[in-house]
């Protein structure tokens, strides 16, 4: 009975607003731009190609560029469907596939507007390459960090009996100095949301309670 029960029987799919990430995801805004020089596939992916059909039914991968020639690596990968086997591929696993050493993992918050939104930071080394990572997985109308997270999210969804649909949002920059990168990381994210209606910003970060709403 109780597999009964964590099994969705009907998709959170198409119960609300149809997108595509190419047109909700702004190539310019603040001081940022798409480096159109650098082609998609000169940017270590932290996907598994392989998998990635499987998986995603959106994929969309930029760099930006400010005007300090700073640049930011975005990659975004939405799933209709975020039951056990077909769940979003958290930045942990996917980088230690392609060769990356995992440093460090931490949970933190960027504060946007409001709210504070969940993230996991992670520092990522392949050689002398140094990538810190910023992301969050919004498995239905939730933001989580981490596996557990993920995990219960997705199993109290199963237990409603609606298959819930999430996104993967990460962003990243070669840069020793994690720290620093992740200020930058910060900044970019506010200004991306910022840039974003509220309806498109729901599609990233759901409908997360203001930090008013907490007090």
């Amino acid at each position: 009975m109780l597999t009964v029960a964590l099994t969705p029987s009907r998709s959170a799919v198409g119960e609300g607003k149809q997108f595509k990430l190419e047109n909700i995801i702004p190539r310019q805004f603040g001081d940022w731009q798409t480096d159109e020089q650098i082609a998609a596939h000169t940017v270590v992916n932290p996907q598994v190609q392989e998998t990635l059909g499987n998986l995603y039914s959106q994929i969309l991968s930029r760099t930006y560029i400010n005007s300090a020639g700073r640049r930011i690596m975005l990659s975004l990968a939405y799933g209709e469907d975020q039951t056990s086997h077909k769940r979003i591929h958290r930045p942990e696993i996917c980088y230690p596939a392609q060769g990356f050493q995992i440093t460090s993992k931490q949970k933190d918050t960027v504060s946007f507007d409001s709210k504070m939104v969940p993230v996991m930071r992670i520092t990522t080394e392949l050689g002398n390459r140094y990538e810190p990572v910023t992301y969050w997985i919004r498995v239905g109308d939730k933001v989580v960090r981490g596996q557990v997270e993920q995990t219960l999210t997705r199993l109290s969804y199963g237990l409603t009996g609606i298959m819930p649909e999430g996104i993967l949002f990460r962003v990243s920059e070669i840069n020793k100095n994690a720290q620093d990168s992740f200020a930058l990381q910060d900044q970019f994210i506010q200004v991306l949301l910022s840039a974003m209606t509220p309806a498109d910003q729901e599609i990233l970060i759901g409908s997360l309670i203001s930090k008013e709403a907490n007090n």
